[in-house]
């Protein structure tokens, strides 16, 4: 069972027209610069978490976590044949 936040976080009316009066553009930004932070946020913890790994296996729990849920794999499936 997925747990939920015991108290959910509204924008305040001022934040969100000013978030209103950006451009499609701005707005792709802000939402990419969010992503990268909690990307690099998720390796952060990757690396706290298992010292031992290597990039390319903190690169793939990031991406495992990214994706959890969403149907997605991190790596392309083995070649058949």
């Amino acid at each position: 069972m997925r747990k939920f936040p015991a108290k959910i976080e509204v924008m305040d009316d001022q934040m969100a027209e000013v978030y209103r009066r950006k451009s499609a553009a701005e707005k792709l930004a802000i939402a990419h610069d969010l992503w990268r932070y909690a990307r690099q946020r998720i390796e952060a913890a990757v690396r706290w978490q298992h010292p031992e790994w290597d990039q390319r296996a903190v690169n793939r729990e990031a991406s495992r976590r990214l994706l959890n849920g969403s149907g997605a794999t991190p790596e392309p499936p083995a070649r058949c044949g």
